[in-house]
Formats: C-alpha cells, sequence, structure tokens
C-alpha cells in the first residue's frame, strides 16, 4: 500500500488520547496528524505520551470545521462504534480493520482516517460525509473502545496492508515450516519409549494418537522436533543403563 495515511481526530478531548494517537501514528506510519476544533491543550501530557510521535504531534495541523480536515482526502473513512446489519442502514454500515486494509493494499492517493471525540463520537452529518466506515469489533455490552487504542489498532490493519515487503517495517512473526518425516520419526520413538517403559499395550496406540492430535494443532517446526526428539532418545537410553542392556 503506498497510499498517503492521513489521521484526523475530531473535536479530541483529552491531551494524554491525543498524544498516544502520535505515538500510535508514528508507530505504523501514518504521514499526518490533523485536529478538528480540538478541546485538548496539547501540553506537557500530550507530549509525554507521544513519545517517538513528538514530531508527529508538534507538525499536526489544526482547523476549524471537519469539511476543512478532508476536503483534499481522495476517501474518506470514518470510524463507529455502532454497526448495522441492515441492508437499507448505509449510515453506519462499516468494515473491519482488516478488511480496510486489503481494501486498501493496492490504492495511492490521500486517504484520511477519521476519528471521533472520546464523549459521543462523530456526527451522523460527519458520517454521511465518509466514503467508508470501519469498525473494530468488540464484546457487545461494552464496544467503545479507548481513542488511542482504536487508532492504533486501525493504524496496525493498515500498516499490515503494506505487505512484508516494505522495507520500513519490522519483519513479521517467523513462518514456521511444517515437518511431517520428523512428526513421524518422533510418533516412531515415542512408541518404543511407551513399550521400553511398560506402558499397557492396548492403551499405547491411543497415547501416539493423542499425541499426534496435539503436535496437528501446535505444528512444530523441524528444530522443535529435533529437540523432543533428541528427549525421548536420552530418555530411552536412560532405561536401557537401569536395565543394564
Amino acid at each position: 500500500m503506498s497510499a498517503e495515511i492521513e489521521v484526523v481526530l475530531v473535536r479530541p478531548k483529552e491531551d494524554g488520547n491525543v498524544g498516544a494517537v502520535a505515538r500510535a501514528a508514528r508507530n505504523f506510519g501514518a504521514d499526518r496528524l490533523t485536529f478538528v476544533a480540538p478541546r485538548a491543550e496539547l501540553g506537557p501530557v500530550a507530549r509525554r505520551r507521544a513519545m517517538g510521535g513528538l514530531a508527529l504531534l508538534e507538525s499536526a495541523k489544526a482547523v476549524a470545521t471537519f469539511a476543512e480536515a478532508v476536503g483534499e482526502a481522495d476517501l474518506v473513512v470514518g470510524t463507529t462504534d455502532l454497526v448495522t446489519g441492515r441492508s437499507t442502514a448505509y449510515l453506519r454500515r462499516s468494515v473491519s480493520p482488516e478488511r480496510l486494509g486489503e481494501a486498501l493494499r493496492s490504492v495511492v492517493g490521500r486517504v484520511a482516517v477519521v476519528f471521533g471525540p472520546e464523549d459521543n463520537g462523530l456526527s451522523r452529518s460527519e458520517l454521511a460525509r465518509c466514503d467508508l466506515l470501519v469498525h473494530v469489533p468488540a464484546r457487545r455490552e461494552f464496544p467503545t473502545l479507548n481513542l488511542s487504542h482504536a487508532v492504533a489498532i486501525v493504524l496496525y490493519a493498515l500498516h499490515r496492508a503494506r505487505g512484508g515487503e516494505d522495507p520500513e517495517t519490522t519483519p513479521a512473526p517467523e513462518v514456521l515450516e511444517l515437518d511431517g518425516k520428523g512428526k513421524e520419526v518422533f510418533l516412531l520413538h515415542l512408541g518404543q519409549l511407551l513399550e521400553q517403559t511398560g506402558y499397557p499395550s492396548h492403551k499405547r496406540a491411543g497415547m501416539v494418537l493423542m499425541f499426534r492430535r496435539v503436535l496437528g494443532r501446535a505444528a512444530p517446526g523441524e528444530s522443535e522436533y529435533r529437540m523432543m526428539l533428541g528427549l525421548l532418545k536420552s530418555s530411552r537410553r536412560a532405561i536401557r543403563r537401569g536395565h543394564g542392556r
């Protein structure tokens, strides 16, 4: 994704939240911050919370109206803590952060991601101006997230949509390759260990099957199978020494 991402905070109320938003924006590569009629002071608390995002905070633009904030954006993405599944209720029809990332994966242009104030969110007229809405799924009895947390989740999804080839991102968790041969060797030695320890013969197949299913869920890699196999072999050698053979 090569779109320019602008985070727009509408009437932000808490200076600590604004500072934390600046930090999250820096974490996930947002290009700029804009505030619409901010109520937060943006003083020492905001600066402390911004940490590495201080430069974004200091360069943020403050405007008087929502229209001014999104006027130059090619796409306006609003956020809402309320959703609807009705086909005719367009005002709050939304997508998930992951779906938003997929939608923007290949776009070029200026995208304004808009977050409403902490106390009551975006107004109906502001929602109506948005081209797309995103909703962070949460527990139904308490769906409202802290402002900075919502920003972090949405920006993370957009950042991940840039793909692993982005040279500016930290590497994603290592992809583990399955090792079917290692698994079968491990299960073979497990069966032999059960026999050596005198485990009841009528229960051995069930025990091996249980391990097969556990390993299937855990999906160990080659190095992990080597370590586990080493443990089984050491155990078998110790048993043989104990038996004098």
